[in-house]
């Protein structure tokens, strides 16, 4: 059977992500027992406390191994964490040694949502690709540089190490490891059971874009909200640049410097944001909207807002919009 460590952190651990990795893995475990196999997993939460209390104390968790006690591990869960994510690090330094160790003693790691910060933190994500919450992808670009964020991404999986994306979607990690280790069968009944679809692959209809904004250059920032305040304008980026006295070159540099995008992918991302809203909330054609985002190319319109979406304008509407598709 393999070890499962799912680590509890002392600051600010997301109950969700702790006991749903529980509940899926024993149920795993059930379902093989049920069909006359060997159980898969040895399941612990692990941490340093006795008892960590979450969500101001209404709830409790009460880890059944200590780190020390732990000599061997097969797999290693880290939850979720709430927004203070430098608090959150800060507060978690304790495990991060614990992590590291036993991922070089062959143990494979798996961060929960915005646990990649916690992940990212033992200097295991360095040079390489993860994913967590679109909503923190802007924080947690700014404090790992050096990790290949791809909050597109539902999932990764490199070198032994798998992040998910945001919320409930550690539920579609939990499925793929399930596969991984106990077989599709076993995957696909724990899918059916707790009503989880399966083989999803990315988040990017959930992400609103918003622009990261927490940098020091002024002159970018007042390029995004030009940017952002005419939405409906073709703008040349070129034109932009002079705007601000700026080389076309630096510009760039600068831009994706302080945003983690380049000009032109900015403006396609706040411009299908735009249209987003337009098909969540609006009986106008696609055709309709896609002009009053400045977009005069019916197929370029289409791949830009699948590229960032995942879907098709049309697909998206009927996902969002059950008026306007009535």
């Amino acid at each position: 059977m393999k070890h499962i460590s799912i680590l509890i952190p002392e600051e600010d651990p997301n109950l969700s992500t702790i006991v749903g990795s529980y509940k899926v893995l024993a149920r795993a475990n059930k379902y093989l027992t049920d069909n006359g196999k060997d159980p898969a997993f040895t399941i612990q939460l692990v941490g340093n406390s006795k008892k960590v209390d979450v969500h101001d104390g209404l709830f409790s968790i009460h880890p059944n191994a200590s780190l020390k006690q732990v000599q061997k591990t097969d797999l290693i869960i880290i939850p979720a964490i709430k927004s203070n994510y430098a608090a959150s690090v800060a507060g978690n330094k304790d495990l991060f040694p614990w992590i590291a160790h036993h991922y070089k003693k062959g143990a494979e790691v798996a961060s929960m949502c915005t646990g990649a910060f916690l992940l990212a933190s033992t200097g295991l994500l360095k040079g390489r690709t993860c994913s967590t919450h679109w909503i923190a992808s802007d924080a947690f670009a700014k404090m790992f540089p050096d990790v290949n964020l791809a909050t597109d991404k539902l999932l990764t999986d490199e070198h032994g190490i798998y992040t998910n994306g945001g919320a409930y979607s550690f539920l579609h990690l939990l499925l793929y490891l399930v596969e991984k280790y106990c077989g599709r069968d076993t995957a696909v009944y724990c899918s059916k059971v707790f009503e989880i679809d399966i083989d999803r692959t990315t988040q990017s209809p959930f992400a609103i874009f918003s622009g990261l904004k927490d940098h020091q250059d002024a002159e970018i920032r007042k390029a995004q909200l030009f940017i952002e305040k005419h939405v409906s304008e073709k703008i040349s980026i070129g034109d932009l640049a002079d705007q601000f006295s700026i080389s076309r070159r630096n510009f760039d540099r600068r831009f994706i410097k302080a945003t983690s995008n380049t000009p032109v992918e900015y403006m396609q991302k706040v411009k299908i944001e735009a249209a987003k809203r337009k098909l969540e909330t609006s009986r106008e054609s696609v055709d309709e909207i896609m002009y009053s985002v400045s977009y005069s190319d019916n197929k370029a319109f289409r791949t830009v807002f699948k590229k960032v979406t995942g879907l098709s304008p049309l697909e998206y509407r009927t996902k969002y919009n059950k008026e306007a598709v009535r």
